[in-house]
């Protein structure tokens, strides 16, 4: 065996030995997590000052939401693990049919960088308490991060349970070549083509969790005042570096000019005259990033902000006219804090715009109008919808986050988390007594009854 595939298999071997199963066991791994935070919260939070220059406040965003998602946990899990009776037809009885929730047995955890903790140990909560044991392939783009979680997994789990594996694309490679039997990845669409071609090998199921150009309508009826707001701020949010920040922004031309100006307001409120300066602004995770977004602001007229310092990884908050569907800026999630700004003509074609870009991740809506909530429901596609407000979808533990088509497969947080990592395996018991002999040849001329009786 590798040095791989021999601790998965150890793993592997913890949960089909039964061990796993019990509501004792999930809830010792859902207590050990939760120590981990405890202890670790400090040595987390200067990590993700390291790595990405998270304001404090940003970077404990990061613990509430594992938090949250370990307090729903461990609250439901009894139930979660509960047995699910079906009905049981004529034919069959007597008899006791259910599904029954079961490990899927060692899965494999790929994190991104730009929530290197949240969307590390958010899925391992889920895998836990649906009886799993776990290796964790943090970013190596967050080295700091990473090396914390490592240091922290060791002290609180025995290797048998979780484990992390820290490094580069070559360790990606190495665990992507064992056989799992469940991969939960986080990260661009590119790379999520790259796994699930690499989990078909072994036939081993995925759930991708990748991104697209989430886009945002502000229609005339919009609140501009309170919908600038919120935009600006899931903008500014980790630098924009956030697969369901705001992408770009679909306005109504008649309340442009206000949305321009009420969120350069916002802009400055938050951040100052200066926003790398601020204490409360991050950077950019790496100097490729900063090339990337640079190159596609470089030459270009921009309503406002651009300054741009690379050796600082700093690009302030940017707002930018784009006037066609097939601009630079609209061919690539930006992953940054560039928000293009698009005139519609309405709000029906805007949603044509949208369907034709593909399926967001995220979808947001500014209307004081039900009949354009539930036009964009009705005529659009995404991972989840947001109306008058940006990221609060995802902060919900009983709400489903995940994407559709080339925006992801799969979701997860609370219940969904706990299905996504569970087999739900159908039973059927019947009693030894009480064998009808109609199921048995020679038929001869039953047919005719029992066309009556199955129908």
């Amino acid at each position: 065996m590798t040095t791989l595939a021999e601790p998965i298999q150890r793993q592997r071997a913890l949960v089909t030995s039964g061990a796993t199963t019990g509501l004792a066991w999930r809830r010792q791994q859902l207590r050990r997590l939760d120590q981990l935070l405890r202890s670790g919260e400090q040595r987390l939070l200067a990590a993700l000052a390291q790595d990405l220059r998270k304001p404090s406040l940003e970077a404990y965003f990061e613990i509430v939401g594992v938090r949250q998602e370990l307090t729903t946990a461990r609250r439901q899990v009894r139930q979660w693990m509960r047995s699910t009776a079906v009905s049981v037809p004529i034919s069959v009885r007597p008899a006791r049919a259910f599904v029954r929730p079961e490990p899927l047995g060692c899965v494999l955890i790929i994190a991104p960088w730009n929530y290197p903790v949240l969307l590390a140990l958010q899925p391992l909560v889920a895998a836990l308490a649906a009886g799993n044991t776990a290796m964790l392939k943090p970013s190596e783009q967050a080295p700091a991060s990473a090396e914390t979680l490592a240091t922290l997994v060791a002290e609180h789990f025995p290797a048998e349970v979780v484990q992390v594996r820290c490094g580069g694309v070559e360790t990606a490679q190495a665990l992507l070549a064992e056989r799992f039997d469940h991969i939960f990845f986080t990260g661009g669409t590119a790379i999520g083509r790259q796994v699930m071609a690499a989990a078909a090998r072994h036939l081993t199921p995925v759930t991708l969790e990748l991104g697209g150009k989430s886009p945002c309508i502000v229609c005339r009826d919009a609140d501009v005042t309170l919908a600038a707001r919120r935009i600006a701020w899931g903008k500014g949010l980790n630098a924009g570096q956030s697969c369901i920040a705001p992408d770009y922004i679909l306005v109504d031309p008649v309340i442009r000019d206000a949305l321009i100006t009420a969120l350069q307001r916002n802009f400055l409120a938050f951040y100052g005259d200066d926003p790398q300066q601020s204490a409360d602004y991050g950077r950019l995770i790496n100097q490729r990033q900063f090339d990337r977004l640079d190159a596609l602001l470089t030459g270009r007229e921009l309503i406002s902000g651009g300054r741009r310092d690379g050796d600082d990884l700093y690009i302030e908050p940017t707002l930018v006219t784009v006037e066609r569907d097939d601009d630079p800026l609209m061919a690539e999630e930006l992953f940054g804090p560039v928000l293009p700004l698009l005139s519609m003509e309405d709000l029906d074609q805007a949603l044509s715009s949208i369907r034709a870009a593909g399926k967001p991740l995220a979808l947001y809506l500014f209307s004081s109008s039900a009949a354009n909530r539930e036009k964009v429901l009705r005529c659009t596609s995404s991972g989840g919808v947001c109306f008058n407000d940006v990221f609060l979808q995802a902060s919900l533990p009983h709400l489903p986050f995940g994407g559709v088509g080339e925006s992801g497969i799969g979701a997860y947080h609370g219940r969904s988390g706990f299905d996504t990592f569970s087999h739900r395996r159908a039973v059927l018991s019947r009693p030894q007594f009480l064998d009808s002999s109609w199921r048995y040849p020679p038929y001869g001329n039953r047919l005719g009854w029992i066309r009556r009786l199955l129908g």
